[in-house]
């Protein structure tokens, strides 16, 4: 059974959907104001595996992405650049369009634009004003706080501990911990028609009314950052539930956020640590456009989409994503493993991995070993064992990171498997040995789809197989080798592998011949 972690309750809880057997699953998105950085990419690559892994399990889901294009930041940013807010919205949509779009992430069923909505928006604000729960004031409307009784909870925060000053329009306000569903606008601002005037929808007043239009006033699943809990998240609950007389959403799910880090930590390992988090040091560190992270597609021209995806992808969600171009170096290394691997199963089965179509659902993928007496039956053993950790790592609380382990893992006995019965060697295949080579295979396909992960070969790597003049070098130095290990020189032919490791090549000696590619990261 799927146990999700729910910030509300501060508790693991099975899933138990609105709607049997259906989800529908919220995630809030980009103020479109700058081009997207990695953090932007943070929430959607999760909530997209997210989506997979329910979909996979055998659940109907709906997945709504909102972008909000109209924002003070919005504003400010197209004045700055001359052109209009609507200008500026568009080409930064489009910007995070292509850059979610490179990763893999393409589940998503909706993108509501908030200016889209504005006529939902005025009368969700209106059904407020009707039932007490907020007011108007000099051409803004502001929610009430003090008529929300549950105001808070989500965050953990006392009344007293969201109270700020008021802001700017402190004057206009109740209490100083009220926030705007309406605004009036300034002059030369965008603005629609209200009732109230002319102005321009809140920030928080938008998730609210969209999430309602397109998944209903009771939903499964609202996602987003953990710098969102307050006052964004808290503010759409007594928005919602103060206009429903009903919960939001069953269970709120809060990523970890982008954190600068300089260590480089092992990739691939089976521990996970705890995600207990210091929230608010994670907010005053995440990677963010104010602390000048670079767009993301400048960082896309340095990794390709899958080696940051995986990266993303490798630890668990409500955890701190701990960033810096160092892990990310160490992730491409971690997938060149699995691409030589792919290039193995080749050489060995004579078919291409990705030609193998895995299982669309969690009940197709299931599988006994035989008898257990053979070799073969042995590996199929450990093939279930590694997917059915993967599957117990997956329904708790969507573990990516515990369950990325048991990726290596499989691929660790797959590799081993070949060693052990020398399949690269034509005489030492059997039907047997290699449909369970496929078999292990074909799991290790169905892990990867769950993760959105190995949809497609890589991209080639430029290097020196494409260069008449670095292969001849390469093939001189590789007779070298070779000499050097008829002559039993084995201290130099060690050293000619030592000297091409560093320098990002890659050796390794087959049945054949050695072979040889370029390695995403040169030995520092």
């Amino acid at each position: 059974m799927i146990r999700l972690y729910s910030t509300l309750s501060r508790s693991k809880e099975p899933l138990e959907t609105v709607q049997p057997g259906k989800v529908g699953m919220y995630l809030c998105g980009p103020t479109v104001y700058k081009p997207s950085h990695i953090g932007h990419m943070v929430g959607p690559v999760i909530f997209d595996a997210i989506k997979r892994y329910l979909t996979y399990s055998g659940y109907e889901v709906t997945f709504v992405v909102n972008i909000t294009d109209v924002d003070d930041k919005l504003i400010a940013e197209s004045n700055a650049r001359g052109m209009s807010m609507a200008a500026l919205a568009e080409e930064m949509t489009a910007d995070y369009m292509r850059n979610i779009k490179a990763l893999g992430v393409d589940t998503i069923d909706h993108f509501p634009r908030c200016t889209d909505n504005i006529d939902e928006i005025i009368a969700f604000t209106k059904t407020l004003i009707a039932k007490r729960f907020a007011y108007e004031s000099d051409g803004d409307v502001y929610f009430d706080v003090t008529k929300d009784h549950e105001y808070g909870r989500l965050s953990n925060r006392t009344t007293e501990e969201t109270q700020g000053e008021g802001g700017s329009t402190a004057d206009r306000k109740r209490n100083a911990a009220d926030f705007a569903l309406w605004k009036t606008a300034k002059p030369g601002e965008p603005s629609w028609p209200s009732p109230w005037g002319a102005g321009r929808p809140g920030w928080h007043i938008e998730c609210s009314a969209m999430s309602r239009r397109l998944l209903g006033e009771t939903f499964d699943i609202h996602g987003g950052g953990l710098d969102l809990i307050f006052p964004h998240h808290e503010n759409e609950v007594a928005q919602s539930e103060c206009c429903h007389g009903k919960p939001m959403a069953k269970y709120w799910l809060h990523n970890g956020l982008l954190q600068a880090a300089d260590e480089v930590g092992k990739v691939g390992g089976r521990a996970t640590r705890s995600a207990a988090v210091d929230i608010e040091a994670q907010i005053a560190n995440k990677v963010s456009k104010s602390k000048g992270s670079a767009p993301f597609r400048e960082l896309l021209q340095q990794f390709s989409a899958e080696t940051i995806r995986f990266f993303l992808l490798a630890t668990q969600y409500r955890r701190p994503v701990e960033y810096s171009e160092a892990r990310l170096k160490e992730t491409e290394a971690a997938l060149d493993n699995f691409y030589r691997f792919f290039k193995r199963y080749e050489r060995v089965t004579g078919a291409s991995i990705y030609a193998i179509i895995p299982p669309l659902r969690r009940t197709q993928g299931d599988f006994e070993p035989g008898d257990l007496e053979s070799d073969t039956d042995s590996l199929l053993k450990d093939v279930v064992q590694h997917r059915t950790r993967f599957l117990d790592a997956m329904d708790d609380d969507i573990n990516t990171g515990g369950a990325m382990g048991d990726v290596f893992e499989l691929l660790r006995r797959l590799n081993k498997f070949i060693d052990d019965e020398k399949l690269e060697k034509p005489e030492a295949q059997t039907p047997a040995k290699l449909a369970s080579l496929r078999r292990g295979a074909t799991v290790f396909r169905e892990m990867g789809a769950v993760m959105g992960l190995f949809r497609e070969p890589p991209a080639e790597k430029q290097s020196g197989g494409n260069n008449e003049l670095v292969g001849k070098l390469m093939e001189l130095m590789l007779e070298l080798r070779a000499d050097a290990r008829k002559k039993k020189d084995f201290a130099t032919a060690d050293q000619i592998r030592k000297r091409l490791t560093e320098i990002g090549v890659i050796l390794e000696d087959r049945p054949g011949g050695t072979e040889w590619t370029v390695s995403n990261s040169p030995s520092p």
